[in-house]
């Protein structure tokens, strides 16, 4: 029973892969604009098979997974509502999503397919090449694998970015000038994931695109330019103050301003995304080449998201009550 008949709304955050620290942050981003006028916001943990619910900072529960909800004082209390910020697994690859469908408790991102589909870089870069979409060429090498560097190099050339193939994060990839750093490169990505990925290197500036439906029209937020400081946006370069200048709107010319919005308004419906996503290109000449779909996208207080959303004149508060309503509805 929820005394004060506001829907009791989950935040989720933790998760089991390297980024669990950042999904931590975005979590608390996330709780605070979470609007306790009309919803009652709780944390709730996860990491491995402990879940746990935070109020104020400090451990107040532990969840019964048998149907989502907790004990306080003796009074069970149900969630009504999930909002996922985990990045990586369980909440970016379908995994948790198919425990709320179980539940039958609306959540925050995509469904089951839509999530294991682009968490999976290979599956989901040949399912969009397959219908157009303009991206570098790539090679999957399962862990184990033996490491052939010469045909990988003659195949796609040099540079190159290693990456795991199913991580959620910027954790394992490396950007490889010579032949020498291959095989070290792809034995750092099999750290993170079974699978890695090595994809041909488009020398061009970053740029990255969020987007959400909203009562069934989709809002396509202003586009950022990413300029790292370092080689390239690594996890140091996301996480690190000062490491990346982030322009919000990026400095485009209108014509592919609009290219950009465009082709990620596209890739989120061949994907049939849901709830916030964040797309990512490299632009050389005049082409937007896709990176990926992140379906959990980065929520602390300096993401991406948060930048374009303010750009737009709106709030975190009034975009996520938006989320919430429309799912409750």
């Amino acid at each position: 029973m929820n005394k004060t008949n506001k829907p009791n709304i989950a935040v989720i955050a933790g998760g089991d892969s390297s980024e669990f620290v950042v999904s931590v942050k975005s979590g608390a981003n996330v709780l605070k604009a979470v609007d306790s006028a009309k919803f009652s916001p709780w944390l709730v943990q996860m990491q491995g098979k402990n879940w746990e619910v935070f109020k104020e900072g400090k451990k107040v529960a532990d969840i019964d997974k048998s149907d989502f909800s907790f004990l306080l004082n003796n009074e069970k209390i149900a969630f009504d509502f999930a909002y996922i910020t985990i990045h990586g697994t369980p909440g970016e690859d379908g995994i948790l999503q198919a425990y709320f469908e179980l539940m039958q408790i609306p959540y925050s991102t995509c469904n089951v397919h839509s999530s294991s589909l682009t968490f999976n870089k290979w599956i989901c870069n040949n399912y969009l090449r397959n219908l157009g979409v303009v991206m570098a060429n790539s090679i999957k090498l399962n862990k184990g694998t033996a490491i052939d560097v010469n045909t990988i190099v003659e195949k796609l050339g040099l540079p190159l970015f290693v990456k795991p193939n199913a991580g959620g994060s910027s954790f394992g990839v490396s950007k490889v000038k010579e032949l020498s750093q291959l095989e070290e490169a792809i034995e750092k990505a099999w750290i993170e994931s079974d699978e890695a990925l090595i994809e041909q290197f488009i020398d061009g500036k970053e740029f990255t695109c969020g987007i959400v439906r909203l009562q069934g029209e989709k809002v396509v937020f202003p586009i950022t330019e990413v300029l790292p400081k370092n080689e390239f946006f690594d996890f140091e370069a996301k996480y690190t103050p000062g490491a990346t200048e982030e322009i919000t709107p990026a400095r485009l010319p209108k014509h592919l301003f609009e290219k950009c919005q465009q082709l990620t308004s596209e890739i989120y419906d061949m994907c049939e995304c849901s709830g916030i996503v964040r797309i990512d290109f490299i632009l050389k000449n005049e082409t937007f080449y896709f990176l990926e779909v992140n379906t959990t996208p980065g929520m602390t207080a300096t993401s991406f998201i948060p930048q374009q959303i303010a750009a737009m004149g709106k709030t975190l508060q009034e975009i996520i009550t938006q989320i919430i309503e429309d799912k409750l509805n």
